[in-house]
């Protein structure tokens, strides 16, 4: 049975460091896709801006940076508030953002009691797709038998 974590959260597009402005967004983590995590930003476009990256770099990111290339994650203090910086780079441009940090370690622990870290292979179920994968069918028969007769078996003809 597939289970979802949902939580909708506003982060701030940092503009500089004076200047942010917020971005409602939607954090999902689904038991079908366990090592991901999907946020959905909602920029009053006509459809939302998705980004998918590994739960575990954003389960490190609460407590120390982490992350490189597209996605970077780190802790900090604005402003005397724990917030969490996520900065994104992709070919069309690149954003930092910052959200409130017990927010995401509080969405972050319900998606580990809901799959715990290590466990999340059983979720795949890779033994039982393999297992089908491999399983004989009635047709195998044909491919296991030999389709030739013995050379020790007599000819049509009468001549060994």
């Amino acid at each position: 049975m597939m289970s979802i974590v949902e939580r909708e959260l506003e982060l701030k597009l940092v503009l500089s460091p004076e200047r942010s402005i917020p971005v409602p967004a939607r954090l999902t983590y689904r038991t079908d896709d366990p090592y991901a995590v999907h946020i959905a930003f909602h920029i009053g476009s006509e459809s939302p801006v998705h980004w998918t990256f590994a739960r575990e770099l954003l389960v490190e990111g609460v407590f120390r940076p982490c992350g490189h290339g597209d996605v970077r994650i780190w802790p900090t203090k604005v402003a005397g508030r724990g917030v969490i910086c996520v900065a994104l780079t992709s070919p069309d441009g690149d954003a930092l953002l910052e959200v409130n940090s017990a927010a995401v370690a509080a969405w972050v622990e319900r998606t580990l009691r809901v799959v715990p870290p290590g466990s999340e292979g059983d979720r795949l179920g890779l033994d039982e797709a393999l297992a089908e994968l491999l399983a004989p069918l009635p047709a195998d028969d044909l491919w296991l038998s030999d389709p030739w007769a013995s050379d020790d078996a007599p000819s049509q003809d009468g001549e060994a």
